[in-house]
């Protein structure tokens, strides 16, 4: 048995010894911090989650709900027919048209972006006068407007334009087509201008890796003997890796949404019969302006759940190693 005896303090008056050793406090206010962090998370947080779920989860699940039904906008839908609308879909040639250009886009952004921006990243790298205007001018086709783009694009490639009068001035008039009227070549066309507005971002994005590689590294295999060709092969590129990587991603992911540019620069006779079509102005196409709402949400569930499944494929296969040091786990 103990027993607390007041002591005399160095004042003259009486004081008392705490109740217990410091030690006997901590474990509560450890408890005390832990819940004041996690009220913290959770006050921080609860903002996005509820715009999340509002604007991101709520509509994915009136779009599943409704692709189940052929309705037609007009009052409750009660006409319920299934997974008939994704058969319909699968069946439809004009949608299957649009999933081949869709792979046209995802796998010709990256053949040729790619190479392209690499290219003149390496090049912007270097110092040279001017290299600040270049730049810009580089990226100047991302900053400008889709809309915009196609607009202008779609005046320059039609029949007798300034793309037409251009090469028949330089002696390539044999090389002139109907480039948004074709049936086989409107999705190379389309393929070149989103190729000219995106690889902008591309080179940014890849010129910001670039400026995270060690100049010591470089520095290093030049004083050993490498050439700037060997120096950009063993070291640069090795680290420009996880760079190049994520832009492959973001590319993919685009070109899968691809819709504005497309829209605008097309032709929407050309575009009805697959030829220019992707899945994005397909849904567009057959179920906002056909007014076949169901179906159409059934397109939107089919372009989201692709569009998902390659994103989870390309992060298991790819990022994986990009994001493994990122994600450490700790026990106690």
């Amino acid at each position: 048995m103990t027993s607390t005896n007041p002591t005399l303090s160095p004042a003259g008056g009486m004081s008392v010894p705490p109740a217990g050793p410091p030690a006997a406090r901590r474990p509560s206010s450890r408890a005390a911090e832990t819940r004041r962090k996690w009220y913290e998370i959770i006050g921080l947080t609860t903002p996005a989650v509820v715009v999340y779920v509002m604007f991101v989860l709520v509509p994915m699940g009136f779009a599943v709900y409704y692709s189940l039904f052929r309705w037609r906008g007009v009052g409750p839908p009660t006409e319920f027919v299934g997974f008939n609308n994704y058969v319909l879909a699968f069946q439809d040639p004009i949608f299957l048209d649009a999933l081949r250009n869709n792979a046209i886009i995802v796998f010709g952004s990256l053949l040729i972006q790619g190479p392209i921006a690499l290219a003149v990243a390496l090049l912007l790298n270097r110092r040279f006068r001017g290299r600040t205007v270049v730049r810009l001018l580089v990226f100047v086709p991302y900053v400008l407007a889709e809309v915009t783009v196609g607009i202008m694009w779609k005046l320059l490639l039609t029949g007798g334009g300034t793309v037409d009068a251009l090469l028949k001035q330089i002696g390539l008039g044999n090389f002139v087509q109907a480039w948004l009227a074709d049936l086989d070549v409107v999705i190379w066309t389309m393929l070149f201008v989103l190729t000219w507005k995106y690889v902008g971002f591309a080179i940014v994005l890849l010129l910001a890796g670039l400026s995270n590689v060690p100049p010591e590294l470089t520095e290093a295999a030049a004083i050993d003997g490498a050439s700037w060709w060997q120096t950009q092969r063993h070291v640069t590129l090795p680290l420009l890796g996880p760079t190049f990587r994520i832009w492959m991603f973001l590319s993919m992911i685009g070109s899968l949404q691809a819709f504005e540019v497309i829209w605008v620069t097309s032709v929407p006779a050309v575009r009805s019969l697959g030829a220019s079509a992707t899945m994005a102005t397909y849904m567009v196409d057959n179920g906002f302006f056909a007014r076949l709402w169901g179906y159409g949400n059934a397109v939107a569930v089919i372009l989201f759940a692709i569009s998902f499944i390659a994103a989870l494929l390309f992060q298991r296969f790819l990022l994986r190693r990009d994001i493994e040091g990122a994600v450490t786990g700790r026990r106690n």
